[in-house]
């Protein structure tokens, strides 16, 4: 039986202990669209499982659209945004980013998976596939 999952998927390592990070909140906003001013109107958001990752987005509060549905209405490119709370993660005052945030671009159509190496002082990520 396959596994549903979104268009956008993220995986989190916590390198120090070399284990998947699980219990993450993450948020996703976007799409902002170049010359559109206010396009970000859509946020979702996760918690990273047991393996560290985030399969499919829920809609934050006051937010009516699936992900799915906000990137059938995307044509083109559109930049997106992810927040990973990483203090809740190491604890208060333990890592020197409370939050690791990264922005990247998606075409239409296309997955895109965004996997975080983490630690208390350093993060790093890539296009994952």
């Amino acid at each position: 039986m396959a596994t549903e999952k979104d268009l956008i998927t993220c995986h989190v390592l916590d390198t120090t202990a070399g284990r998947p990070a699980g219990n993450i909140t993450v948020r996703l906003q976007g799409p902002e669209i170049k010359g559109q001013a206010n396009s970000a109107a859509h946020s979702y958001t996760a918690v990273t499982d047991a393996d560290g990752r985030i399969k499919l987005w829920q809609p934050a509060p006051g937010e009516a659209t699936s992900l799915a549905d906000t990137l059938k209405g995307v044509r083109g490119k559109s930049q997106w945004r992810l927040t990973f709370d990483t203090e809740s993660y190491f604890g208060e005052g333990k890592t020197f980013f409370p939050e690791a945030v990264v922005v990247f671009r998606v075409d239409e159509g296309q997955h895109y998976h965004v996997p975080l190496l983490l630690s208390p002082f350093t993060f790093t990520t890539y296009r994952g596939s």
